[in-house]
């Protein structure tokens, strides 16, 4: 994807998210939903509280081509074509974000993902969301919002 063609931002400090946003390692490739978002990950180390227009150039470049951003000690950012794009980009590294902690909060030692999946996950994840990622999901997750509250329609 090109950032030119990116018309959705989604951003989220979560508690999963920030607390692997501060760790050394990053995201780790120990399950399927942390794979989505390491076939399309970039960093952006933290420079204090986002006031400075002087960082947003960087932050961009950062980002590059890349679909999901970790902003280190701070939160989460995705990016897409569309909303469901984006909020399911956001979904994926969310989810990923927790299984970590999770995970490493048991105090077993943690099973990566092999180098040679990870080589081909790119590919893989192209092929899973051929046609934009979240087109199928989202119609769902709209049906489940309305039986939910259909007051955001207002």
């Amino acid at each position: 994807m090109l950032l030119a063609r990116m018309r959705c931002v989604s951003y989220t400090s979560t508690d999963y998210g920030i607390a692997v946003s501060a760790q050394q390692d990053g995201l780790l490739p120990i399950s399927q939903q942390a794979l989505f978002a390491l076939s399309s990950l970039a960093y952006h180390d933290y420079e204090g509280l986002a006031l400075n227009e002087e960082e947003k150039p960087r932050l961009v470049a950062d980002l590059g081509n890349k679909t999901f951003l970790i902003l280190r000690n701070h939160g989460l950012l995705t990016v897409g074509e569309t909303v469901p794009e984006a909020f399911l980009a956001m979904f994926l590294l969310e989810r990923a974000c927790k299984i970590q902690i999770l995970a490493q909060a048991g105090g077993a030692k943690l099973v990566p993902v092999s180098d040679a999946i990870l080589t081909h996950i790119p590919q893989q994840v192209a092929m899973v969301t051929r046609g934009g990622g979240g087109r199928l999901a989202w119609p769902g997750l709209l049906r489940k919002l309305d039986r939910m509250d259909a007051s955001y329609k207002d």
